[in-house]
């Protein structure tokens, strides 16, 4: 069908044959009144409009969002380009090379199977803190990344060169968001024929992080992103666009980092999940691009779908300071204008209507950390010591540890380095700067970097056994630190640069000192890690750290210094040096004018282009990786990093009938917030757990184990880890293990292994959990898992909105108890067995009857929210269907 509103397009400058989509000419007064977010899904569904996939009605949806916000309105989406990192992009060109295996059978053209939207997949999972405190730290840390990584790495060097339109970023580049932000972002697309708005999805959840660059983007679930990849439209309720108004000039002691923490705290009370977050007021004219990203960066952390910043002249700015193409830029700000997204946040007559509208003002910002197991748990620098006490004693939750009072002050000595230490509850045992949600920004960087400087002048130093290490978010943070002379004491106190990914931040943060991880075992004591990164899950930045608080990078390096976050800065000293004097954090702290003078004299244009110009050859170690041209990945039996999924197995052209959960048992009992941490593998890879013991079949030693997200493209591994977090707490068992029970034997066993027991007796298995299920990172795996354990359906108070359209990407059905209902009302044990009986003609969101062995009878809400959803499940999930499509 050709498109109805081909009437709108136009020249954008006369003489050009590059059109664009003029919204203006709607000559519709609604346009002028949408959040600026919704003008970006309007003018998608416009130059998208073919009266099949998006048709003229979702446009007058989109237009009419006022009246239809409310209403669970299905629209489609399709974003101008997909990005991936490595733990997610790996399954996902694995389902893309199965899916060719697939079409191939059932007799279909496999090259079919190709992304037709642009996609970037970043390598900046894989990487450790295996070493740290030494000059080359960074070069050991590579290597080791290479020799446990170089089969993935050969498979995605395959991919690349096999499927058409995807662009692979090698390992030692950056952090996906940043490299995003300072690299890939386009702002305005220019591609066939036609300007529009850059727009992107991404297998990590952080993806909003580029929204602070005006780019409309969000995470979703890897199998969601692969359908993207293949040319589908996302199909999203119609948000509600909450306008966050921002005022006022923050304190000059007040980071960035305290001011998405002061957010993330506000807008999780005020309860945004499954919206939008639409920033403006004259306060954002305040805030830098890296200020901006890093409170669109924690997205997440708030609950929010996009937490948009829209153009503006310090966007422009940015694009300019970054080193973008002068005429590109130009073309950006005329485009932008053209179709009224470009914005004076002082100019309050453009401001839009917004379904509610809440204010912050800056200048009440204070210093903040977040923890000690929550992003969202903020707690004022001067409290946390009190906090922390509290903490302590406080009960088992997230806010407690439940540690009886007269074990407060344990104390444990241990040797390290021929040196005796002292360890207590509170203890800093890893500080880490790391994380694109604060590396990406020069002001913290180089405040950071200049608190490191007066540290050292002072006389103050980290104790040796605290894992301190550095790894930016992409080569430019070293450039402009070593540039600005601050590196060699940040080396000093140990914040050596020891890689350009992740690391800490998702788990990877390398072994802690022998003696230090006996001691903290020996005196069950609780200790810290402080992280600039963006999420603190129990269990996710290391086992033997139960307290992780989220900080700046110059309070990671003031509570490194400290050793311990049972401080309070304002009376008790950071340290004594050699002369006997007591140096207290005021008298190191840099003012934000010293940071602002040096960002500006050395965080340059050509900065940028010198590192970004050869990012994609830099890497000799890739360059050299030998991979075949084949078309169909020649899969490896001896592979235990890349294995051929079973997921389409059996798979035939004709639709089978839905078919009702029968007598299933209930595999796991949670209460509220388990997150894609307890659900998905992740870290490690414990020794004693079901997927060591597979890989010890295979005929590895612990020593080749790696890590679970290297392994992500393995599904027997992944099976095998699905639950198997050490802190997973099952109201089955009375404490915290990967293990439930089989109620058939009524024995204790691993998750993995019991599901086995179950599947292998032809049982199905549903699982029962409170409020908040899935939330944290979007993890196809934690769907995938579930999946493969013989999971049929989940019965939850609510979901986190990725994780439940991953779960319908598998076919797993997502039911909700109705409002005011859970089991505990409804006298639910999880030890009975469970009909869920489906209708013949299913419906989105309908009621569906839930019989018990026990003769109760109950209703929950079948959470397939739009059409599309439902054409999802009835072929057994989204790549199914795409297959089915690609080979009729």
């Amino acid at each position: 069908m050709s498109n109805p509103f081909s009437h709108l397009e136009e020249p954008l400058d006369p003489g050009q044959s590059t059109k664009f989509f003029s919204l203006k000419h709607l000559g519709d007064p609604r346009y002028e009144r949408l959040p600026f977010s919704i003008r970006v899904l309007l003018e998608a569904a416009v130059r998208n409009c073919d009266e099949f996939l998006v048709k003229r009605n979702d446009v007058e949806n989109v237009l009419n969002w006022k009246e239809m916000q409310h209403k669970n309105i299905e629209v489609p989406f399709k974003p101008a380009r997909v990005i991936l990192q490595d733990f997610t992009g790996v399954p996902a060109v694995v389902d893309f090379a199965a899916m060719r295996d697939a079409v191939k059978m059932l007799e279909g053209d496999p090259e079919k199977i190709n992304p037709v939207c642009p996609a970037d997949l970043v390598i900046d999972h894989s990487i450790q803190v295996d070493f740290n405190k030494r000059p080359d730290s960074l070069e050991k840390n590579q290597d080791l990344e290479f020799e446990r990584n170089k089969e993935r790495f050969e498979f995605l060097k395959w991919g690349s060169q096999a499927f058409q339109n995807m662009r692979i970023i090698p390992p030692g580049s950056g952090i996906i968001h940043q490299v995003n932000l300072e690299y890939l972002a386009r702002v305005v697309f220019d591609q066939n024929g036609y300007y529009y708005p850059d727009s992107v999805v991404g297998t990590d959840s952080h993806t909003t992080m580029i929204n602070g660059l005006g780019v409309l983007g969000w995470g979703v679930g890897g199998i969601e992103a692969e359908a993207v990849m293949l040319g589908q439209p996302i199909s999203m309720v119609l948000p509600e666009v909450i306008g966050y108004k921002l005022m006022g000039s923050p304190d000059p002691l007040v980071t960035s980092t305290d001011i998405v923490l002061t957010v993330t705290k506000h807008l999780r009370q005020v309860g945004v999940v499954g919206k939008f977050v639409e920033f403006f007021g004259p306060g954002v004219a305040q805030l830098s691009i890296a200020d901006r990203a890093t409170i669109a960066n924690m997205c997440p952390e708030y609950g929010a779908t996009a937490a948009f910043f829209p153009v503006d002249e310090v966007s422009i700015r940015y694009l300019v300071q970054t080193g973008r193409d002068q005429q590109k830029i130009q073309h950006i700000r005329k485009y932008l204008e053209a179709v009224g997204m470009f914005r004076d946040f002082n100019n309050s007559s453009q401001d839009p209507e917004f379904t509610q509208i809440i204010e912050l003002d800056l200048k009440t910002v204070v210093p903040c950390c977040s923890g000690p197991k929550r992003p969202q748990d903020k707690v004022v620098v001067s409290d946390m010591k009190k906090d922390f006490e509290t903490c302590l004693g406080a009960k088992q939750g997230f806010k407690g540890f439940q540690i009886a009072p007269e074990h407060h002050n344990n104390k444990v000595n241990f040797v390290y380095n021929d040196l005796e230490f002292e360890l207590t509850h509170g203890s800093v045992v890893i500080a880490a700067i790391t994380s694109c949600t604060n590396t990406s920004n020069p002001s913290v960087m180089l405040g950071a970097g200049l608190l490191a400087k007066k540290a050292v002048e002072a006389g103050l130093s980290v104790k040796p056994y605290i894992k301190t290490s550095l790894s930016p978010g992409s080569g430019v943070v070293t450039y402009y630190l070593k540039e600005s002379g601050v590196m060699p004491y940040l080396a000093q106190l140990g914040f050596d640069v020891v890689g350009y990914g992740c690391m800490t931040c998702i788990g990877n943060s390398g072994p802690l000192p022998e003696t230090v991880v006996e001691a903290i075992t020996q005196g069950d004591l609780v200790a810290v890690g402080v992280l600039s990164g963006n999420r603190n899950f129990e269990g996710r930045v290391h086992p033997n750290t139960r307290a992780n608080y989220l900080a700046s990078p110059p309070l990671v390096i003031a509570y490194a210094i400290a050793g311990t976050v049972r401080i309070d800065f304002e009376k008790e000293p950071l340290g004594v040096n050699a002369q006997g004097k007591k140096i207290f954090l005021k008298d190191i702290w840099p003012l934000r004018e010293e940071i602002q003078a040096v960002e500006r004299q050395h965080v340059i244009p050509g900065m940028f282009k010198e590192v970004y110009q050869k990012i994609e050859t830099v890497n000799k170690a890739w360059n050299d990786l030998d991979v075949p041209s084949d078309k169909l990945y020649a899969w490896n039996p001896k592979s235990t990093y890349i294995k051929s999924p079973p997921f389409f197995e059996n798979l035939t052209l004709e639709l089978p009938p839905p078919k009702s959960i029968v007598d299933a048992y209930v595999l796991l009992n949670f209460g509220d917030s388990v997150t894609t941490d307890h659900i998905s593998p992740a870290g490690n890879i414990a020794r004693n757990s079901p997927a060591a013991r597979y890989l010890t079949s295979r005929g590895l030693t612990p020593r080749e184990f790696n890590s679970y997200g290297s392994r992500r493209g393995n599904d027997a591994v992944m099976a095998r880890g699905t639950f198997a977090n050490i802190r997973l707490l099952n109201k089955f068992l009375n404490k915290q293990a990967p293990q439930t029970i089989h109620f058939p034997s009524d024995e204790t066993l691993d998750v993995f292994d019991a599901s086995w027991r179950y599947q292998q007796a032809g049982h199905p298995l549903i699982i029962l959990a409170g409020k908040e299920y899935g939330s944290g990172s979007s993890r196809d795996w934690a769907a995938k898992g579930p999946f493969l354990l013989g999971i049929k359906a989940v019965l939850a108070e609510s979901y986190e909105r990725i994780h439940r359209s991953n779960l319908v990407g598998m076919g797993v059905i997502p039911l909700q108890y109705f409002p005011g209902e859970d089991a505990e009302s409804l006298g639910l044990t999880g030890r009975e067995r469970y009909t869920v009986l489906m209708p013949d003609e299913l419906v989105p969101r309908m009621n569906v009857q839930i019989k018990l062995d026990t003769g109760k009878t109950f209703h929950a809400i079948m959470r397939f929210d739009t059409d599309v959803e439902l054409t999802y499940f009835r072929n057994g999930g989204i790549l199914n269907y795409m297959i089915r499509k690609m080979a009729s």
